[in-house]
């Protein structure tokens, strides 16, 4: 019994092995079916009907290299690096085979000199040089890669030296504009301290009042001689004034002074004297 059932176990996996390997040869013919028609329409320049039969190819064997890489070509020639760069490295990784990993890599290398990016050619060419060491061509792409990869360092470092030297002119001028606003500033402070030392000079010179110091003290010296003014005696009425009666006396004493000239000239003549007459 038991032998029964090993046997009939037996049979039913060894059918399902062969439905299965029946499918993938069925999928891998109708995928090269499709790649063989994508080649005839890419050939034709009839681009979108054969990116639409590689796809299908893919579609049927995703692990179809001929399909992949070959849509990846298709895209190269066509200018889409992008996708092309996508397909090549899904091939690479797909395939088994070191020829069809050193085409693969091959290609990456120049479509990524295509996108400038030297560096990261270097690498790919290398890889294909690993799978095949024979190609000269290869060889020859990663020298060019290498004088690129060169050329770009050096830029990159020139570019970065120049940036630096923008940032520390960017970082010295505005040093220089903070100075400058700073020193503005304490100006501003020693006119404001200048001009306040001023005022309270001004409010020195000034009295409770708010007024001028000197203003005031000219003031005071008006009001002292009014009241001067206001002291001295005045004339009360029917009275000479002290001036009337220094002037009464100097008028006085002129008369005084010719009458005595006159007597004085009439004694030097020798004139006679008129004497009163008798009754």
């Amino acid at each position: 019994m038991k032998h029964l059932v090993l046997m009939l176990l037996t049979c039913m996996v060894s059918i399902s092995y062969a439905q299965e390997d029946k499918e993938q040869k069925l999928a891998l013919k109708k995928a090269n079916d499709y790649v063989f028609e994508a080649n005839s329409l890419i050939n034709e320049a009839d681009f979108v009907s054969g990116e639409m039969a590689y796809r299908q190819a893919i579609s049927e064997q995703p692990n179809t290299v001929a399909g992949i890489y070959n849509l990846g070509n298709a895209y190269y020639k066509k200018g889409h690096f992008e996708e092309a760069l996508y397909r090549h490295e899904q091939a690479a990784k797909a395939t088994t085979s070191k020829s069809e990993k050193h085409k693969a890599y091959h290609n990456i290398g120049n479509i990524l000199m295509q996108n400038k990016k030297c560096k990261e050619a270097v690498e790919a060419f290398k890889n294909a040089l690993r799978n095949d060491p024979t190609d000269d061509e290869t060889r020859y792409n990663l020298g060019l890669a290498k004088v690129c990869a060169e050329q770009q360092k050096d830029q990159e470092d020139e570019n970065k030296d120049d940036k630096n030297k923008d940032e520390n002119k960017e970082d010295q001028d505005k040093k220089e504009n903070e100075d400058k606003k700073d020193k503005e500033g304490d100006d501003k402070e020693d006119k404001k301290d200048e001009g306040d030392q001023e005022k309270k000079e001004g409010e020195d010179e000034k009295d409770d009042e708010g007024k001028p110091k000197d203003e005031k003290e000219d003031k005071g010296k008006g009001e002292d001689d009014k009241n001067k003014e206001q002291q001295k005696p005045k004339p009360q009425p029917g009275q000479m004034s002290p001036q009337q009666i220094k002037n009464l006396l100097e008028a006085m004493n002129n008369q005084e002074q010719k009458v005595q000239e006159k007597m004085n000239a009439v004694k030097e003549k020798g004139a006679k004297i008129k004497t009163e007459k008798d009754w």
